[in-house]
């Protein structure tokens, strides 16, 4: 079976708990999913790239969850969950990619 990559995690992660929570009204379901996606996503960094960079990684998570709020009130919801998931999957996979070299 075929692993799903972890910048893929991540970003579905923050787009899909920005999702749930929207759809449902309810922040906390949106949160879970945020948080399961979160830590799916680490494991697989410390797995693949080592405890350090896996907490740069989850960091990077975390604040671009935290900066997408701020970030929203300027650019508008979608675009800014957006830009932060595309932010956050791309610094997996440079980050993923150079450790597999």
């Amino acid at each position: 079976m075929t692993r799903v990559p972890a910048s893929v995690v991540a970003a579905t992660g923050l787009v899909g708990g920005y999702s749930v929570a929207r759809l449902t009204g309810k922040r906390p379901l949106g949160g879970l999913a945020l948080g399961a996606a979160g830590i799916m996503a680490a494991r697989q960094w410390a797995g693949k790239v080592g405890s350090g960079k896996a907490a740069a990684l989850t960091g990077l998570y975390v604040a671009g969850f935290a900066g997408s709020h701020p970030l929203a009130k300027k650019v508008g919801a979608w675009p800014s969950v957006l830009g932060v998931a595309g932010s956050v999957a791309l610094a997996s996979w440079a980050v993923e990619r150079t450790a597999a070299r």
